[in-house]
């Protein structure tokens, strides 16, 4: 991805080396904590529960990690990349004669607060709604690379731009009202909604890659690695690999083959319309 000559954005929030100090986690904050924070397959309840972790640090204290230079370019990368993602959604917001309020992106380590409860680095990268900002710690990148087998700068910026997409949905009044629907909705439906709320914001990324594709940022073989990561984070695939064994009404985030199939429309389409999940019999 050609990254290096674009903007920064001053949306930037760096929290490495800040520890989180516990919050109670409850209403909406746990709702979209276990809708969102299983993207990379990972259990929330390891840290809904706050600072119960023996592993977690005493509140306020430092969980910093030495920076370098590999980091500080992820940090630059991360900036260019959610700049991009501004210009493409205040362009789309303005055509729809609505004004876009960009996130903001928080860069932390070891874990972070925020009005969605207290979090670890294990959750990997996250949106909380109620202060409409993006969460990561960059070490996620790495992890992205070896544990995923996803690697590649665009696979990167695949992930940023889904939790923007989820920005995005806030701001349409779309969380709210999936999460209204979800407190009257029993486990196998609640958990159909979130897959279509997931697969959403798969699309959205795909309609901010077609942007950056017509301007030229993109490269040979971005979109195989975005396609890659989707791939990667599936739930039949994360399934498999953790338990050995698919339980499809449990999914929350989509298949392989779903993911991929909503990425790929919102690139094809570059059309906002075209990335409704909700009402389409089977997404």
């Amino acid at each position: 991805m050609r990254w290096r000559e674009g903007r920064r954005s001053d949306n930037v929030e760096d929290r490495r080396g800040m520890g989180g100090k516990g919050l109670a986690v409850g209403g909406i904050g746990s709702v979209i904590i276990v809708v969102l924070g299983l993207l990379f397959g990972f259990d929330p309840r390891n840290f809904l529960g706050g600072d119960s972790g023996s592993s977690n640090p005493a509140p306020g204290t430092s969980t910093t990690r030495p920076v370098n230079a590999e980091e500080e370019e992820l940090k630059d990368f991360s900036s260019s990349v959610l700049a991009n993602t501004e210009d493409v959604w205040q362009r789309i917001f303005r055509e729809g004669r609505e004004q876009y309020r960009a996130p903001k992106l928080v860069l932390f380590s070891g874990r972070v607060q925020s009005p969605c409860g207290t979090s670890t680095a294990a959750v990997g990268p996250f949106y909380c709604p109620g202060d409409q900002k993006v969460y990561i710690d960059l070490s996620f990148f790495k992890e992205l690379k070896s544990r995923f087998r996803a690697p590649g700068d665009f696979a990167q910026a695949y992930v940023i731009a889904h939790e923007v997409g989820h920005h995005v949905q806030n701001l349409a009044g779309i969380m709210d009202k999936v999460n209204s629907m979800q407190r009257r909705a029993g486990e196998r439906e609640s958990n159909d909604l979130s897959v279509r709320l997931e697969l959403q914001a798969d699309c959205y990324a795909g309609v901010w890659a077609q942007s950056a594709q017509k301007k030229g940022d993109l490269e040979a073989g971005d979109v195989e690695e975005a396609l890659n990561a989707a791939t990667a984070i599936g739930d039949d695939r994360l399934q498999k690999q953790t338990q050995g064994y698919v339980v499809p009404d449990s999914f929350t985030h989509g298949t392989s083959a779903q993911r991929m199939r909503w990425f790929r429309r919102g690139l094809e389409t570059g059309d906002i319309k075209q990335c409704d999940s909700f009402n389409t019999r089977s997404p």
